[in-house]
């Protein structure tokens, strides 16, 4: 039997657990917008927390990454990142402000892409600094949901704590981003127009 080509298996545990995480988006916001069902709005968000952090570790143990991961992986991160926040911000739980310096940052972001793929890059690999602050953010969110009552205000001033450190560090690694462009801009020359557009339809097609 022929080996399975790592790069472009589709169906494996950690592709599993994104497309399950990525379904559940719309579930968590059926639950908080309409019957208001925190508790199982929050326990959709501890479940994607702790799946996002499994689906690494399951494909480095079981050698099951792939290419389809790689991409589906960070941007189901991405999804979840714009519709916790906004979704909360409808309800009144976290301010308008804290969700229009998130967007800004992703959008700016976003912004960099068209230069990295002139240099022949699709993006730049995530840093720690990202890492930790998807990880604070995505804590405080659901800490803040459960702590609205009253009677968990100190759940409520956790998650405050971790929202607050988390925007600090999403700044922060955004800066750091920006440096690495400027370097690969200074350093890489800019490819002729065949061969990004031969770059940017493989990087589609992956």
């Amino acid at each position: 039997m022929e080996p399975v080509d790592v790069d472009h298996r589709v169906l494996t545990v950690p592709n599993v657990l994104s497309v399950v995480r990525l379904l559940l988006i719309g579930v968590f916001l059926y639950l908080l917008l309409v019957p208001h069902a925190d508790g199982w709005a929050v326990a959709i968000l501890m479940f994607s927390g702790a799946s996002d952090w499994a689906d690494g570790k399951i494909a480095r143990l079981l050698n099951q990454s792939s290419r389809l991961g790689m991409l589906l992986d960070p941007a189901v991160d991405r999804l979840y990142m714009l519709a916790v926040p906004i979704a909360m911000a409808c309800r009144h739980l976290v301010p308008w402000w804290f969700i229009v310096v998130l967007l800004a940052r992703d959008g700016l972001l976003a912004a960099t892409l068209p230069v990295l793929r002139s240099r022949g890059l699709s993006a730049l690999p995530v840093t720690y600094v990202g890492k930790a602050a998807t990880f604070a953010l995505m804590s405080g969110f659901p800490l803040v949901l459960l702590g609205q009552y009253d009677a968990l205000w100190a759940v409520r001033a956790c998650g405050w704590a971790f929202l607050i450190w988390g925007l600090g560090m999403y700044l922060w690694s955004f800066v750091v981003y920006l440096v690495q462009v400027v370097l690969v801009v200074r350093r890489l020359p800019k490819l002729g127009p065949t061969a990004a557009e031969a770059l940017s339809g493989g990087t589609d097609h992956g």
